[in-house]
C-alpha cells in the first residue's frame, strides 16, 4: 500500500514537502497477460499505485497556467521597493473549478526552489529560509484568526493564548526573520465587507502588505461580482478604494470551443492528459475521439475535467473494462453545476453548432 500524501500547505512543514519532493513515478504500462500473472497482494499494490498516479500525475502545463505565472512572475520581479516603499499584490479571481489554487500553489513551489537554489536553506543570522507562507482563509476568520494562521503556518509557539495585536506582531518576526518574500492567502472571498469583521480584516490585509517585505497573492472565487475592487466607493466602504489601486486582477477563463485556437487548447488538454493514463487496454487517441463528450459533461472546468477522468479511471480498474470510454464514463457522476450543464452542451455539440474539430463553425 503506498503512503498517502497526508499533510498541510497551511504548515511550514507540509508546505516544505511539497515544494521539495520529488515528482511521482510513473507505474509501468502492464498488458492484461501482464496483469492476470500478479498475484493477489501484486495486483492490489499495482492497482494502488495507478489510483495514486491518476489521482496525482503531474500539473498540465495549460494556456491559463503558463499566462498567469508570467503575470506573477513580472509583479513579484518587479516588486524591490525597499521597506518604506508600498508593493502590489496580485489576485486570482475566477469562478469555482477551474483551477485557481492550483495555479497560485504551482507558483509559489516554483518560486520557493528557486530561492532556495539562489540562497540556501538558511538566512545569513542562521534562521530557517521560509521564501513563502500560504494560509487559507474560512467564513468565520477575524483579524485575530488571520494572523494566528500565519504564525500557525511558521510553527509559532504563541499562537494560542496571544492577542490579535500580539499576534501580528509575532507573524511580522516570522516573516523578517526567515526572509519570506511572497504570501499566498487563500479563499479570501470568504470576507464579508458588509460585516465589521470583514472590513476589520480587509483593513488588516492592507496592514500586512504595508508592513510585510513580500509580495501578497490573494485568490478568491468572484471578486470582481462582490466588488472588491471597486473604486471611488463612499461611506464604510472607501476601504476598498485602495484595493483597486494595490491589486492587479488575474482572471482565469474556463476552456471553450468557439475559437479555433480554444478549440487547439481544448484537444492540447486532452492529448496531453491521455499521456498520463496507465490503462491496459487504453490505446493512444481514444481520450482525443472523445473530447467533445468530454467537453459536453464538463463545461471546459479543468477541475470536472479532471475529477472525471480521476473517477472514471477508477472505475475502469475496479470493473477490469482497462479503458476509458463513453458507456464507462457516464456511469460518473460529477459536480451539480457540470451536470447541469451538460444538456445544453450536448444539444449544441449534436446539432453541429459547437465542437471541438478545428475549423468548427463558431
Amino acid at each position: 500500500m503506498s503512503t498517502p500524501g497526508l499533510f498541510s500547505l497551511s504548515r511550514k512543514e507540509g508546505w516544505n514537502r511539497y515544494v521539495t519532493m520529488p515528482a511521482r513515478q510513473r507505474p509501468d504500462s502492464l498488458t492484461r497477460t501482464q496483469l492476470a500473472a500478479l498475484s493477489t497482494p501484486a495486483r492490489e499494490e499495482y492497482d494502488d499505485q495507478r489510483h495514486d498516479w491518476h489521482a496525482n500525475s503531474g500539473i498540465i502545463q495549460t494556456p491559463q497556467l503558463a499566462s498567469i505565472h508570467e503575470e506573477l512572475d513580472q509583479i513579484v520581479a518587479s516588486n524591490r521597493q525597499d521597506g518604506d516603499r508600498i508593493r502590489s499584490a496580485a489576485v486570482i479571481d475566477a469562478l469555482p473549478g477551474l483551477g485557481k489554487t492550483t495555479i497560485a500553489n504551482q507558483y509559489g513551489r516554483s518560486y520557493d526552489r528557486q530561492q532556495r537554489r539562489r540562497l540556501g536553506p538558511v538566512t545569513a543570522d542562521g534562521n530557517e529560509r521560509v521564501s513563502v507562507f500560504r494560509v487559507g482563509l474560512t467564513s468565520n476568520t477575524t483579524l485575530r484568526t488571520l494572523n494566528q494562521m500565519i504564525c500557525e503556518f511558521y510553527g509559532h509557539p504563541a499562537t494560542s493564548r496571544a492577542t490579535a495585536q500580539a499576534l501580528a506582531s509575532h507573524a511580522l518576526d516570522c516573516v523578517l526573520s526567515c526572509e519570506s518574500r511572497l504570501g499566498i492567502i487563500d479563499d479570501i472571498h470568504f470576507i464579508d465587507l458588509d460585516r465589521k469583521d470583514g472590513l476589520a480584516v480587509s483593513n488588516h490585509l492592507k496592514w500586512l502588505a504595508n508592513e510585510l517585505p513580500v509580495t501578497f497573492v490573494y485568490v478568491g472565487v468572484g471578486l470582481a461580482e462582490r466588488r472588491f475592487f471597486a473604486d471611488g466607493l463612499s461611506g464604510k466602504n472607501t476601504v476598498l478604494a485602495q484595493t483597486a489601486r494595490r491589486w492587479t486582477r488575474l482572471g482565469v477563463d474556463p476552456f471553450h470551443l468557439t475559437t479555433d485556437q480554444g478549440r487547439r487548447h481544448w484537444r492540447s488538454l486532452v492529448k496531453a492528459s491521455e499521456r498520463q493514463l496507465v490503462l491496459a487496454e487504453h490505446r493512444p487517441g481514444a481520450l482525443p475521439g472523445l473530447a467533445d463528450y468530454l467537453f459536453e459533461r464538463t463545461s471546459g472546468h479543468i477541475g470536472s475535467y479532471f475529477t472525471l477522468l480521476t473517477r472514471g479511471c477508477y472505475r475502469a480498474i475496479r470493473t477490469g473494462a482497462e479503458a476509458l470510454d463513453r458507456g464507462l464514463l457516464d456511469q460518473v457522476r460529477l459536480d451539480e453545476a457540470s451536470e447541469q450543464a451538460r444538456q445544453q452542451l450536448a444539444a449544441a455539440l449534436t446539432h453541429g453548432t459547437l465542437s471541438s474539430e478545428a475549423g468548427a463553425a463558431s
